[in-house]
């Protein structure tokens, strides 16, 4: 479509940005390519309030789709295209709605984690390799609170074994190292790694085809011992990243250090796992504070 191709590329050859935000500019736009007619002389106003009335998008979405659209203008009045941008003298306010993160509980993790305590000597050796890869990339999960996109691109060039450290490519190319300080952990990513050191394939998590993980199949392996485990069916891997920042929180790390773990750009992200710490204090004294009994 007009315009949009050579967006992309400006924004590939210009910013530090993925594939996956790339991929969401140019559904954002592709959308309002089809609802606006006249891109030079734009109805700003009229498609926001489309998504809003007609498609029901939250407040987050449509907020993105703005940003997008604010940097597709200011692209077009570089070119000349356009003498000024439609945003110049436009304002929208959007109620801001703040989700608590949820989180699986102490037992949870632990019953999932029960899952990967058992004799692999009866099991087949196809069936022990894909149970070796499992236990190791739930139990970073859990260890790390590493995203599933994260967990997916790992290399055997990016652990350094002799620190017990990983080197994760984070959101916007940003690098990150990640210390594996549980031994337990740490001994079933060996395991994986001495595995994977033989194949030509240098991912260290593959499927059942040699091929490097996707992030669906890591979502479906989480699904598969959240049975087995008999937890919240409703959680997400998601779930794991939220329960680690919330528990480092909670036992007294500080806000700043649990930003450069978790990779966020903005202290603000992470200062949001600070309110359900908050809240399960709450809970805990209302339960157990026996002043409240006298």
């Amino acid at each position: 479509m007009e315009y949009l191709s050579d967006f992309i590329k400006f924004l590939q050859s210009t910013k530090n940005l993925s594939k996956k935000t790339l991929n969401a500019y140019s559904i954002d736009l592709n959308q309002y390519f089809k609802y606006e007619k006249d891109i030079l002389h734009p109805d700003i106003c009229a498609f926001i309030s489309f998504l809003h009335d007609e498609l029901k998008l939250k407040d987050s979405s449509i907020r993105r789709k703005i940003i997008t659209l604010k940097i597709f203008y200011e692209y077009l009045v570089n070119l000349d295209l356009i003498a000024i941008t439609p945003f110049a003298k436009l304002k929208f306010r959007f109620k801001q709605e703040q989700r608590l993160p949820k989180t699986l509980s102490v037992t949870e993790v632990s019953k999932m984690l029960d899952c990967f305590e058992k004799d692999t000597d009866t099991l087949s050796s196809f069936a022990k390799k894909i149970f070796t890869r499992d236990s190791a990339l739930m139990d970073l999960l859990i260890s790390t609170g590493i995203r599933i996109g994260e967990a997916a691109s790992i290399t055997i060039e990016d652990i350094i074994c002799s620190e017990r450290t990983l080197l994760i490519h984070g959101k916007g190319r940003k690098q990150r190292l990640i210390y594996i300080s549980s031994s337990v952990t740490w001994s079933r990513l060996s395991t994986l790694i001495k595995e994977r050191k033989k194949s030509e394939n240098r991912h260290l998590f593959v499927n059942r085809y040699g091929e490097p993980i996707s992030i669906n199949g890591i979502e479906n392996i989480y699904k598969k011992y959240v049975k087995e485990a008999n937890i919240n069916v409703r959680s997400t891997p998601h779930y794991l990243r939220h329960t680690f920042a919330t528990n480092l929180l909670a036992n007294g790390a500080d806000l700043r250090s649990v930003q450069e773990i978790l990779g966020h750009a903005s202290v603000a992200t992470t200062q949001i796992y600070t309110e359900v710490t908050t809240n399960r204090k709450k809970q805990v004294l209302r339960k157990f504070n026996y002043r409240n009994k006298l």
